[in-house]
């Protein structure tokens, strides 16, 4: 009877192991899904044993992951040394309140094989980020933002070749469009001829672009610095000269590409202005450069030396053909030619033309005549 009793007690213990680990797969196998569904499917590197552990662990801890420590959390700089270890990383992470809990995070690297695959560098970290966005950011050190260069004398085609090694994600095409054709969300200046593009409002300068900025994100920052570049005083300048800002632009644009040494500026807008006054044709090369567009031979957007045929050319950028101001600026002016503008050195001359001693610097004349005499011999 007592062997009958052992046995059937054996029976009933096996039985219940046996319904303990059909349940304990079954919970495990759960586990293991939930994990895969929230944090996609373990490293293959991964032992069999590791992917179990660290299956049933995330899956049983999910929601400590996929919920950020902190949702109205800001941006927060966090750097990693070359070579320091990721144990040190995610123990400085939970010291900074980004992660709750540093062996949790360091359990989904090693589940998601991230753990070997962590950058050195400078990072902007929000403890607003689940465990992934986190571990995502941690992989690339490149910054949210970029510094985009504008020199002075660039035209818009200028400016957006510079955008792809510059490392801003807007196309070059798609930002000329949007310049040319500014849409409705572009926030253009409160003083802006109807219809023009923005060629000249784009000023020369160092901005910092946020890397995947649309068109319309960067056009609205560099025009935020030409909004606050024009002050009142620049544009007292432009109303004594009886000019527009518009106008201003235009001639500044000109006087930008025509200067070489930034002291001579206010004496060659004094030229220009003169010639206005007069009535005559501003005869200035930057101007036919601009209609003629891109040359193949020099590669450049700037044509020199210019032939007859080439001063001939039928466009309304052609101020050797047509008296007055062009219809648009030429390029981006730096604030040194708008200041030249408004604030020109007062002059008779009507004539300038490059010096012969080749400093960049330019001789001046009032009379025709004078002007031909200072041909380099």
């Amino acid at each position: 009877m007592n062997q009958k009793n052992s046995f059937f007690t054996c029976f009933i213990i096996l039985g219940l192991i046996a319904a303990l680990s059909f349940v304990g797969f079954i919970v495990a196998s759960g586990l293991m899904a939930r994990a895969e569904d929230a944090f996609g499917p373990p490293a293959p590197s991964l032992g069999s044993f590791q992917r179990v552990r660290l299956g049933v662990e995330l899956g049983w801890r999910a929601q400590a992951l996929l919920r950020p420590v902190d949702a109205t959390g800001p941006l927060e700089n966090f750097s990693i040394g070359l070579d320091e270890p990721t144990a040190q990383i995610v123990e400085r992470m939970e010291q900074a309140g980004l992660v709750r809990e540093a062996e949790l995070f360091s359990a989904y690297l090693v589940y998601s094989g991230l753990d070997t695959q962590l950058q050195s560098g400078d990072f902007e970290l929000s403890p607003a980020m689940s465990a992934a966005q986190l571990a995502q950011q941690l992989l690339d050190p490149t910054p949210g933002t970029v510094t985009l260069v504008i020199l002075p004398g660039w035209r818009l085609e200028e400016i957006a070749s510079t955008l792809p090694s510059a490392g801003v994600a807007v196309k070059p095409e798609d930002f000329l469009l949007a310049a040319w054709h500014p849409p409705a969300r572009v926030e253009e200046p409160e003083i802006f001829a109807s219809g023009a593009s923005l060629e000249g409002y784009l000023l020369p300068g160092s901005y910092e672009i946020e890397r995947q900025a649309s068109a319309v994100d960067l056009l609205n920052a560099l025009l935020e610095n030409f909004d606050s570049s024009i002050d009142a005083d620049l544009l007292a300048g432009f109303q004594q000269q009886d000019l527009s800002l518009h106008e201003a632009l235009i001639l500044a644009s000109i006087v930008e590409r025509e200067s070489v040494v930034d002291e001579e500026m206010p004496l060659i807008a004094s030229v220009f202005l003169n010639r206005l006054a007069a009535g005559m044709r501003l005869e200035a090369d930057p101007t036919v450069q601009y209609a003629l567009g891109y040359d193949q031979a020099s590669q450049s957007w700037w044509k020199t030396p210019l032939s007859a045929a080439d001063l001939n050319i039928n466009s309304a950028y052609n101020t050797y053909r047509n008296i007055g101001l062009p219809p648009g600026p030429i390029a981006a002016p730096s604030l040194e030619a708008l200041r030249a503008v408004a604030f020109p050195q007062a002059s008779d001359f009507f004539f300038f033309q490059a010096a012969c001693d080749g400093s960049g610097k330019h001789v001046f004349a009032l009379t025709l005549e004078e002007h031909v005499a200072n041909n380099c011999p």
